[in-house]
């Protein structure tokens, strides 16, 4: 397996964000605003579902790929550093999960 990591993404993400909308495909995501890339999270995330619910590896593999993508250009947009969901991550794996969401309070 190659190198390729989450930062890598983020960078690329971001590079290609300040391009002009008619030359990338992530410009023209970013310019639509946050509605518009929130929208195409959600169906990523849909169809990663649906591949892991029908067990066709390859398809959730593809589908998980877009998933990610969309999730970073959804973190440009609203300025969050992937940097700040890793130290989430982190915070959250200190401990086992049953006892992560029982330290959460009721909404």
């Amino acid at each position: 397996m190659g190198g390729f990591s989450l930062s890598d993404l983020e960078t690329i993400v971001a590079r290609r964000a300040a391009a002009a909308p008619d030359e990338s495909w992530t410009a023209r995501l970013v310019a639509a605003g946050q509605g518009k890339a929130a929208k195409k999270l959600g169906e990523e995330a849909v169809e990663a579902v649906m591949a892991a619910v029908t067990h066709d590896r390859e398809n959730l593999i593809y589908e998980s790929a877009d998933l990610l993508f969309h999730l970073l250009v959804v973190l440009k947009i609203a300025d969050i550093p992937l940097e700040e969901v890793m130290a989430e991550l982190e915070r959250r794996t200190r401990q086992s999960g049953l006892a992560e969401k029982a330290s959460r309070k009721d909404p």
